[in-house]
């Protein structure tokens, strides 16, 4: 009789492992959630930042304050300066100067997923900073985590162990059988204004098997019910931001399925270059299997972001030129490049674009906002191009 091997490393240890990983990301959430508080956004603008931002000289808007039009700006008690606009402040001065940017109710709302089946490819960091960015410019944006990971949930303030209940808070519950009509139950406002939020946390995870349970039953669920979801808010929205798990499942399918266009975020290096070229070839498969069983699905733009780029090593720059010449029409011109400052901000769980005071002063930083607002400018005309009603702006700016 043979006897059963033996090992070292058993559920007991690997229990162990998980508990000693769970105390260290507790000690680093620690530091940024207090008890008791909430993420605040301290972003405030000086007059010709906020004259800028809406379109207006400062005498316009100096002048709307003086006739009533807006109401008077804050000021010190002490040195009688004004103290700055909040981004709440400068959207009301956009909507009095008619400069908003949003849709027409007759353009579809963009459907925008950052999407690629490997992880590590920047796709949270391109999320999070999109999404802020097309804030700033005065967009109503939604952030739909589809990823139990909950990276992105943790950017905008959530502990997703405390602050989300996956029954309640997440996409799980409208999953299941008997679920939610719509996904207003899930929408939560975040201190951005502009962006609201459905978070995700380690229980979403279960609704991969909630969707295999479901498969057996409805065979066509798996096609719209995400999308239905989506077009029960999307009145409320201009741009709705799917981050979804970096893997082939169900809710990546559904993802897929959902979204009316997407990012594919991929680095400039020979193993996530071959695994973005195997995720475009699962993409055309799996969406060629799909169309068999529910009706064909295409898309406004799908477009690839070299992310990660670092222009010191020779081997970036020379696949990212494969990857121009290979996807001439399909590369986004602006690059994400590796930032420490990207780096920096994530460890405390922010974004570049919410960090305030010296931090923003240093070269590093504003050489981060160069390449961030670069792709987010080249992402917001992709969406504007889908909107009927912005064409006529857009050919005036040369675009179209």
């Amino acid at each position: 009789m043979v006897e059963p091997e033996t090992y070292p490393i058993g559920l007991e240890e690997i229990d162990a492992l998980a508990s000693r990983a769970g105390r260290v990301i507790e000690k680093l959430r620690s530091r940024v959630y207090s008890p008791g508080s909430s993420k605040t956004l301290d972003l405030r603008f000086n007059v010709r930042s906020a004259a800028e931002m809406s379109g207006r000289t400062e005498k316009a808007l100096r002048d709307a304050e003086s006739d009533g039009r807006l109401p008077q700006p804050d000021k010190d008690p002490v040195t009688g300066r004004r103290t700055g606009y909040s981004l709440a402040e400068v959207n009301r001065i956009r909507e009095a100067f008619g400069t908003l940017p949003r849709r027409a109710p007759t353009d579809p709302a963009c459907v925008l997923a950052v999407q690629n089946f490997k992880g590590g490819v920047g796709k949270s960091t391109v999320v999070t900073h999109l999404a802020q960015y097309l804030a700033l410019k005065g967009y109503r944006v939604c952030v739909i985590d589809c990823d139990s990971q909950a990276s992105t949930t943790s950017i905008f303030g959530l502990n997703p162990d405390i602050d989300v209940d996956e029954e309640e808070d997440t996409l799980y519950p409208f999953f299941r059988h008997g679920g939610p009509a719509s996904l207003h139950y899930a929408l939560r406002a975040t201190y951005w204004p502009g962006i609201a939020l459905i978070p995700a946390n380690l229980g979403l995870y279960d609704a991969e098997y909630e969707f295999a349970a479901r498969m057996a039953r409805e065979q066509d669920f798996v096609l719209d019910r995400l999308r239905g979801g989506i077009e029960t808010i999307s009145d409320q929205f201009d741009v709705i931001l799917l981050d979804p798990p970096p893997a082939l499942g169900m809710i990546s399918l559904s993802v897929l399925r959902a979204a009316n266009a997407i990012i594919v975020p991929a680095p400039p290096n020979n193993i996530d270059f071959g695994s973005t070229a195997h995720f475009l070839r699962m993409m055309a498969s799996t969406l060629g299997e799909l169309a068999r069983h529910g009706g064909a699905r295409g898309y406004h733009f799908v477009k690839i972001l070299a992310t990660k780029m670092n222009d010191q090593k020779s081997a970036h720059g020379a696949i990212k030129r494969m990857m121009d010449a290979v996807f001439p029409q399909d590369m986004l011109g602006a690059v994400l490049k590796d930032s420490a400052e990207i780096d920096n901000a994530t460890a405390n769980l922010m974004t570049v674009y919410e960090l305030t005071g010296a931090a923003t002063r240093t070269e590093t930083h504003k050489r981060c906002r160069v390449y961030l607002d670069a792709v987010g400018r080249e992402v917001e005309t992709e969406i504007r191009k889908t909107w009927p009603s912005h064409h006529d702006a857009l050919r005036r700016e040369g675009i179209l």
